[in-house]
């Protein structure tokens, strides 16, 4: 996602730190319509024409939506690589429940998808490069120098193993639900273990990520650094 830098004027705290005091409600609010978005409207889309029209326009009407939302999210300026990655799965995910000409088939591969999300956020914690912290900048903006720091990596690191751990699990039994039960238990699993679990994981993550970094001490800025280097 894409980390626009905050475009009103700085106080004097913020010129000197180049970060806006964060707020709970305005990072939840700034994330969370784009997250509905991309949670709801495809899936929705896909549903609705499965039951009117049959699975080939089910498919294309998801694209359809999935490309819709692609485009509102690069208006507003979120055309960063995940999105393009999103993009790029809607295309593969449509060709292949197409040939394949399964609901099954296509239905699974988001599910595999976000279990190997899952294991690349593990991954990613381990490397500390935290994708968390990569995602957290659509909803935050942090200046890339701070996304460099130890606290940085260590807050969205620990923030990393919790949303893999989660990605895992999810997939597991939405996966169970697909082979075992019917579209509708199905579609209920993904409910459940989608929507209200994640707005709960959204909510921890924002007031740890405050917490955490609000308690460590600032960060060195560049322009500290330099005045350290020719100070001495």
């Amino acid at each position: 996602m894409g980390c626009a830098m905050v475009r009103e004027p700085a106080s004097a705290p913020e010129q000197e730190s180049g970060l806006r005091e964060p707020r709970f409600r305005e990072i939840f609010f700034t994330g969370l319509p784009g997250f509905l978005r991309e949670g709801f409207v495809p899936l929705a889309a896909f549903y609705v024409a499965l039951r009117l029209s049959g699975l080939a326009a089910a498919i294309v009407l998801s694209a359809i939506f999935s490309l819709l939302v692609y485009g509102y999210e690069r208006r507003a300026g979120r055309d960063g690589l995940l999105v393009r990655l999103s993009l790029a799965f809607v295309a593969v995910q449509s060709v292949v429940g197409l040939l394949a000409h399964s609901a099954t088939v296509y239905l699974a591969q988001p599910v595999i998808a976000n279990m190997a999300w899952g294991v690349a956020f593990l991954v990613s914690a381990a490397i500390r490069k935290p994708l968390m912290g990569a995602l957290a900048c659509a909803w935050y903006p942090f200046p890339r120098w701070f996304r460099e720091t130890p606290q940085f990596k260590r807050v969205f690191g620990i923030e990393s193993v919790v949303w893999g751990g989660y990605f895992i699990g999810r997939g597991v039994l939405r996966l169970l639900a697909l082979l075992h039960g019917s579209l509708e238990s199905f579609l209920a699993v993904v409910f459940l273990t989608g929507t209200p679990a994640m707005l709960l994981l959204i909510v921890w993550s924002i007031r740890y990520s405050i917490r955490e970094l609000n308690d460590e001490d600032p960060p060195q800025t560049p322009a500290r650094l330099d005045a350290v280097r020719q100070g001495s």
